[in-house]
């Protein structure tokens, strides 16, 4: 990857409408977006040279004005079950990480949206490293446009490896909206990756209103990250529960899904934690809190990262709290944990933030002091 030029502007992350009006800004035809688009997302090109059907001059104006450039790419790690993880650094120096998993024939690609995440989820690895910025539409699609690189699937809609999208990586993606808005266009787009609305998903923690706002400008798939089936609880693990309480955010879930139709449902994203959220009563909770809203349920046995005290439930606690859900007829499955031994399986991803909220530090402090009680509390007994 290049490094950034100040003074030029970076095609990468624009859509059509916005590269046609571009064009038109520099006394060209907007026909030429459709010819560039293909040349960045279909071939990965990143050179204007190599675009052999622009004319000698517009390359060069495009030389002059413009670049194509992606995250620059830090490492590249493939697990012993064939998932991938790459890190790469944006433009505020700070390193995010995205993910592709293949499975049954099919190629997910988990996309990052924040360096960091400004939520602070308890379970989450990402939050503990607290947030520096919102990546930019060409940061956005630049995961896509990378891995897809990687794989040589040349043009990019033969033969793809990468079948689905996900924003589930770093970070809220209803907090970055417009970039987030502008990068799903170029997945779904045919001059970009040609990929099904119905497979492109967007992942939130309940950021409500802006459920809403997305319902107004796409119909990408929505996927829930519930975590709790109560408030009480989930305002313990997810912050953002006490501004968008569940009746607020299940109400705006159930309005975007009536909007789609084509008996398109909602996922709902559930990582179990050991004594925490696991038990009997909160599958029969989520049953009710569910009744009335058609969804699937992804449920997501934690997975364990440094200075968390939570854990994993047994094998018989996740069986258990998958059959009580299966009985009233949801279609519930069990994510199989992948990527772990690269630290890239669901809630691991860290990254390196140039964390501006200094959670990282506040986190790390508090858990040594959490590891010191018993020393303590004997030397204040006496003992």
């Amino acid at each position: 990857m290049t490094a950034p030029t100040n003074d030029k502007v970076n095609l990468l992350g624009m859509t059509q409408t916005q590269l046609e009006s571009f064009f038109e800004s520099i006394g060209e035809k907007r026909f030429r977006a459709g010819q560039v688009m293909k040349w960045i997302h279909h071939y990965g090109v990143d050179d204007f040279d190599a675009m052999s059907n622009v004319g000698k001059v517009l390359r060069e104006k495009l030389r002059a004005r413009a670049e194509i450039r992606g995250p620059e790419v830090i490492s590249e790690d493939i697990s012993s079950d064939g998932t991938r993880k790459w890190v790469m650094r944006v433009a505020s120096g700070s390193y995010i990480e995205t993910v592709y998993i293949p499975q049954n024939g099919r190629g997910t690609l988990c996309v990052s949206s924040q360096a960091g995440c400004i939520l602070d989820c308890s379970f989450c690895s990402t939050g503990k490293q607290g947030f520096n910025s919102n990546l930019t539409a060409a940061e956005v699609i630049g995961q896509v446009w990378v891995a897809n690189k990687s794989f040589g699937t040349i043009p990019a809609k033969i033969d793809r490896a990468i079948t689905n999208v996900v924003l589930m990586g770093m970070g809220e993606p209803l907090l970055n909206f417009d970039n987030v808005v502008a990068a799903m266009t170029l997945m779904m787009d045919d001059l970009g990756y040609g990929i099904s609305k119905r497979k492109v998903t967007l992942s939130t923690s309940g950021i409500a209103p802006m459920i809403d706002e997305l319902a107004k400008v796409t119909d990408v798939s929505l996927a829930l990250s519930l975590h709790a089936p109560n408030d009480e609880l989930r305002d313990s693990l997810m912050p953002i529960n006490r501004k968008y309480p569940l009746d607020m955010l299940l109400d705006a879930c159930r309005r975007y899904v009536s909007r789609l139709g084509e008996k398109r449902v909602l996922t709902i994203e559930y990582t179990l934690i050991k004594d925490i959220n696991d038990q009997p009563v909160h599958a029969e909770q989520m049953i009710a809190l569910l009744a009335d809203i058609p969804c699937k349920i992804n449920v997501i046995p934690f997975n364990p990262f440094p200075h968390s005290s939570y854990q994993r439930p047994s094998n018989n606690a996740i069986r258990r709290f998958q059959e009580i859900l299966q009985k009233i007829g949801h279609n519930v499955t069990v994510r199989t944990t992948r990527g772990d031994d690269i630290d890239a399986a669901c809630g691991q991803l860290v990254g390196k933030v140039q964390d501006r909220t200094r959670r990282s530090e506040r986190h790390i402090a508090a858990h040594q002091l959490d590891s010191e009680p018993v020393i303590l509390k004997h030397v204040s007994n006496g003992a």
